[in-house]
């Protein structure tokens, strides 16, 4: 079984911060691309963030400098930081270890 598990979802209040944590089991988890994807209700799954092998990163556009991707290849560990939450934010998360998706971790930003 090589399905990633996700956690660190909940709710928060507009400026708040959360980190969401993604364990993977997978044997070759240091040269795997790994990344988040989110999905608001009503709305299709969205591209948040992505790392290489390497430790390159990319983001969404609606991300960039406030949300964090980060990894622990000694833990098979994935980890996004979030910041400044925003109500638009509500989604689904979902980690993704080379092509192996989690079942996501809700997070809901709501005064």
């Amino acid at each position: 079984q090589v399905q990633p598990v996700e956690s660190g979802g909940g709710l928060v209040q507009p400026g708040g911060s959360l980190r969401l944590s993604c364990a993977a089991s997978r044997g070759s988890f240091s040269v795997a691309v790994m990344g988040w994807y989110r999905q608001a209700p009503g709305e299709e799954r969205e591209f948040v963030a992505i790392i290489m092998p390497n430790g390159i990163t990319r983001y969404a556009d609606s991300v960039k400098g406030r949300f964090t991707v980060s990894r622990d290849n000694i833990k098979k560990m994935l980890y996004l930081q979030i910041n400044n939450l925003k109500p638009e934010d509500t989604a689904v998360y979902y980690c993704v270890v080379a092509g192996d998706w989690g079942q996501g971790t809700q997070v809901t930003v709501s005064s």
